[in-house]
């Protein structure tokens, strides 16, 4: 079975509910009503055992590229017309169907984001989408789809390189992948920090040279027609005398594929080739990496690297280098020496985002022009961290004096909130909590929210992980705590804070 056009790239990348809203736009007038759409997250990534205490933006770029191809065409429209409701009526009218194959294009939207490669956090805008009513409303599912998925694999991969620190650390999750969204979840870890990727298909897109070793099955299939795994090894380093790392644990790590890697290695040595490195893919990885580091030094190959793989994310990093530390003091090494020696393949936890497998992202109405002037929406919920912040906003960040962020300032639109000599910052939904900064606290204040160009070619791919990079290092430590992170400060402006409460009276008493 077939569906009509490409699901992932075509403009029926939506929910059913976005084209029965948007024909009731239509219907009653207000599709061509200016609106305003608020995208943001409510919590950061909670893994279980650990828990995240920022986020990457990311998927911007994929999500204006969409943007720029998906068109209600005729086959789009016939297939629309052919849906019926309970009485068999047609659920959708000639009329409507022939204003979204004139009228709705995403071109007609502006857009504003942080841009991707950014730290973010809770509840302040990252996107905000502007234009006509139904055709902002038509772009809801598509938005939530790029943007969610790619910030949780940012966010898992700038944690994972923070575990590994100076290592390399490469994407294997192609494998592990939720179909084509892979490919999403790879860009996305390369945006967060991870430096390389197996997937071939991305490396090329994005620029990269794709990474990645040989299987069990290379050693298997020699040793089935009855060779061994010194021959297996010794046809890899023929034929890639320059790259050759070899994967050890097929048969016994220790007793025979690291002294069969040392034999291929010292052969390519006398041949004036230096070998690569190994990869351990089994056992207890962090005692294997010290053995193997002590024989490779002792047997001449103090450069080789020690790629580790098998499940690994940023607290299994973090536990194996602690254990290192440990075992390399008793084995008489240096324990950052072995440490600077290692590099991960991630896979499944890192695609999957494994223990948070979604990013909880909204997109929001939070005003609607009438006539000239914006009138502020609210969506009101027992739940307060469920009130949305309403109208058009900025969010600033805030420096303080040793040049670390200390807070993410939502204000409205139109604002300056640095005027004043002391600045009175309110938690978004807990009534009467607020901090006060002076001028003095400050050193530096910054806009985030910034144009989106759709006919601009995307930032590269170095810009943005050297945007990453910049965030991260003015973020407090205690922030990327793998555990129980510190609470990085989002607030609102004394103005903001009290168009919420006017609004959330004026709706309460109308009611």
């Amino acid at each position: 079975m077939t569906a009509p056009g490409d699901p992932v790239s075509s403009v029926f990348l939506t929910d059913f509910y976005e084209l029965t809203m948007a024909q009731l736009y239509f219907k009653n007038g207000l599709h061509e009503n200016e609106a305003l759409f608020d995208y943001f997250f409510r919590n950061y990534p909670n893994y279980g055992e650990h828990q995240a205490g920022y986020c990457i933006q990311a998927g911007m770029a994929c999500l204006t590229d969409w943007m720029n191809k998906a068109r209600f065409g005729e086959k789009e429209r016939d297939y629309l017309s052919t849906l019926c409701g309970r009485a068999r009526t047609p659920l959708f009218t000639a009329d409507f169907l022939s204003w979204l194959g004139r009228e709705a294009r995403f071109e007609r939207l502006s857009l504003r984001a942080i841009p991707e490669g950014r730290v973010v956090h809770p509840h302040a805008p990252l996107a905000t989408v502007t234009g006509p009513l139904a055709v902002a409303q038509l772009l809801e599912t598509s938005l939530l789809n790029h943007l969610n998925y790619q910030t949780l694999i940012a966010t898992k991969a700038a944690r994972i390189k923070t575990a590994a620190g100076d290592g390399q650390t490469i994407d294997f999750g192609l494998r592990r992948g939720q179909g084509e969204g892979a490919n999403a979840g790879a860009r996305a870890a390369l945006i967060g920090g991870v430096d390389f990727t197996s997937n071939v298909g991305v490396s090329r897109a994005i620029g990269l040279s794709p990474k990645g070793t040989h299987a069990h099955s290379l050693v298997q299939a020699f040793m089935a027609l009855g060779g061994t795994e010194e021959d297996a090894f010794a046809a890899y380093a023929d034929l890639y005398p320059d790259d050759c790392l070899l994967l050890v644990d097929t048969v016994n790590t220790l007793e025979s594929g690291l002294p069969h890697a040392i034999k291929v290695f010292e052969k390519l040595m006398k041949k004036g080739h230096r070998p690569l490195g190994i990869r351990l893919d089994s056992g207890d990885l962090a005692y294997l990496a010290v053995q193997a580091v002590h024989r490779l030094d002792r047997a001449g190959f103090p450069d080789v690297q020690v790629v580790l793989s098998n499940q690994l994310d940023e607290l299994v990093i973090w536990q194996i280098t602690s254990q290192i530390r440990t075992l390399a003091r008793q084995a008489g090494l240096d324990p950052d020496a072995v440490i600077g020696r290692l590099s991960y393949g991630i896979g499944t936890n890192l695609i999957t985002s494994k223990g948070a497998g979604a990013l909880d992202g909204v997109y929001k109405l939070t005003a609607l022009r009438d006539g000239t002037a914006w009138k502020p929406a609210i969506k009101l919920s027992d739940t307060p961290a469920k009130t949305l912040i309403p109208g058009d906003k900025q969010v600033w960040r805030i420096y303080d004096t040793r040049g670390k962020a200390t807070a993410d300032v939502i204000a409205v639109a139109d604002e300056d909130p640095f005027q004043t000599d002391n600045l009175v910052l309110h938690h978004p939904f807990e009534h009467g909590v607020r901090r006060t900064l002076s001028r003095a606290d400050i050193r530096e204040k910054e806009p985030l929210l910034v144009p989106v160009d759709f006919c601009q070619p995307a930032s590269s791919l170095e810009r943005m992980r050297q945007q990453r990079a910049a965030d991260m290092e003015k973020l407090d430590p205690g922030v990327m705590r793998l555990l129980n992170p510190h609470i990085y400060h989002v607030s609102l402006t004394e103005r903001l804070l009290r168009r919420k409460n006017q609004l959330i009276r004026s709706v309460e008493k109308n009611q």
